[in-house]
């Protein structure tokens, strides 16, 4: 009987002990899964040139771009390694809700629709909206009013999607996945005008001497900026993101990523 007793204490003991870690790796914050594995995963949608795309380096087809490093920034200072999880832009988001990643960084933008499903950094960039035409086209469409019933191209899910339906509602509006496709949809004539960031069109101007940059762009609102988006309550790593963020703004860094990713969209991977 008193064998039995000190079996069912050790077990009783052990089941204890075994909650009480569940409990604590329950109760572990994405941060400290971050720290415990090593590994920072960021999503991220490499099509939009020079915030993330692909680039050959050294004969690697590689993921580069301004967002990239900002990425990198956030992976040193959690002292871990960075990976990268390529996917559309239209998963970005969900891949924070499954799962699949820690951060998402790819151009996003703070909206208040979102903010209700996710944690936003302070933002990293504030957006700088363009219009893409053809060259030969650059007379034609010389204001907001000219591109009234013709066909507009921009990526889906973005904060350029809902410029165009707010101020182009008079044209027809072409969503696509990809901004490599909107490209081509305006290059073949399929569309008119591609409205999207304006660093994003200089990187295709400097690939694409047929196209121009329309004298007339889609106003932003002050809130238009990116911003790094993660699962909702991420409590310590949204701190520690705002910090990387705040010293990269403090050096002016973002806009060196920016020129230096610039310089390598001529080796971009379409």
């Amino acid at each position: 009987m008193k064998l039995r007793k000190i079996v069912l204490g050790a077990a009783a003991l052990f089941a204890g002990l075994f909650l009480t870690a569940c409990a604590s790796s329950s109760n572990e914050s994405l941060q400290e899964k971050i720290e415990d594995k090593g590994k920072l995963v960021v999503a991220i949608s490499p099509d939009y040139a020079p915030f993330e795309f692909k680039a050959l380096i050294d004969g690697k087809d590689t993921i580069v771009g301004a967002d990239v490093e900002l990425a990198q920034a956030i992976a040193d200072e959690l002292g871990v390694e960075l990976e990268l999880s390529s996917m559309s832009f239209d998963n970005v988001l969900s891949s924070l809700q499954n799962g699949k990643a820690d951060l998402a960084i790819s151009g996003l933008s703070y909206t208040k629709e979102r903010a209700e499903v996710y944690d936003f950094s302070e933002p990293y960039y504030e957006t700088e909206n363009a219009v893409l035409i053809k060259a030969d086209d650059i007379d034609t469409y010389t204001s907001a009013d000219s591109l009234s019933g013709q066909k507009v191209a921009v990526q889906k899910g973005t904060i350029e999607e809902r410029l165009v339906k707010d101020q182009l509602s008079d044209a027809n509006i072409v969503p696509l996945t990809a901004m490599g496709e909107a490209i081509n949809e305006l290059k073949s004539g399929q569309v008119q005008a591609v409205d999207l960031e304006k660093p994003v069109a200089e990187g295709y101007l400097s690939q694409n001497p047929d196209l121009a940059l329309a004298s007339f762009a889609l106003e932003t609102d002050e809130g238009d900026a990116k911003a790094v988006a993660m699962p909702k309550d991420s409590g310590e790593l949204l701190k520690t993101v705002n910090k990387v963020i705040k010293q990269l703004k403090k050096e002016d860094k973002y806009k060196d990523f920016i020129t230096e990713a610039a310089k390598l969209t001529g080796d971009a991977v379409e």
